[in-house]
């Protein structure tokens, strides 16, 4: 099956206005003096739970019908999308997560970095929000967890529902080793 070079498709008015001032808000860099303090991340839902990555990592927020399927492909991978001239994975984040799935069909494909010189896209139900939270709280979940963990649960002061900070990389390696039984 040849991959066929395709434009976006055409989204409302409202909607790429939508997309593109979230885009710049997300790319926005974060206020003096709160760099040292703060981490800050794309957080967005997952089934009832919410998790977030690095801001550091994100690259675009595309619509889901950027996505071309993969007929007969592993249930983990949705298609795969132009970006900048160059073909993405797309991967499916519940899945990746072992979550137990989405509350509503993913809108939206994060296009990420995830640290080891090739993007991957992830899909998501909705645009996330730049949020900033402390640094202290992030390494010190990291420390508890011995290193080990693809997502650290953080507790952020004056929410009552954990954070779960997502390690793009270990996230991609875990998965990668249990597919392939190393």
């Amino acid at each position: 099956m040849n991959v066929r070079d395709r434009a976006l498709p055409a989204a409302s008015p409202e909607i790429a206005d939508l997309l593109r001032v979230r885009a710049e808000r997300l790319r926005a860099a974060p206020a003096a003096g709160d760099e040292e303090a703060a981490l800050w991340v794309a957080e967005f839902p997952v089934s009832d739970e919410r998790f977030a990555l690095p801001l550091e990592a994100l690259r675009a927020v595309l619509p889901i019908s950027a996505v071309t399927p993969i007929p007969l492909s592993p249930p983990h991978v949705v298609g795969v999308l132009r970006y900048e001239g160059g073909i993405v994975s797309a991967l499916s984040l519940a899945s990746l997560l072992r979550s137990r799935g989405w509350r509503q069909d993913p809108a939206v494909v994060l296009v990420v970095d995830p640290g080891f010189g090739r993007l991957v896209a992830l899909d998501c139900e909705a645009i996330p929000r730049a949020v900033p939270i402390a640094a202290a709280a992030v390494e010190a979940a990291r420390a508890a967890q011995g290193g080990r963990a693809a997502a650290v649960e953080v507790v952020t002061p004056g929410n009552r529902h954990p954070l779960h900070v997502v390690d793009l990389r270990k996230l991609l390696e875990l998965r990668r080793e249990e597919r392939h039984g190393a």
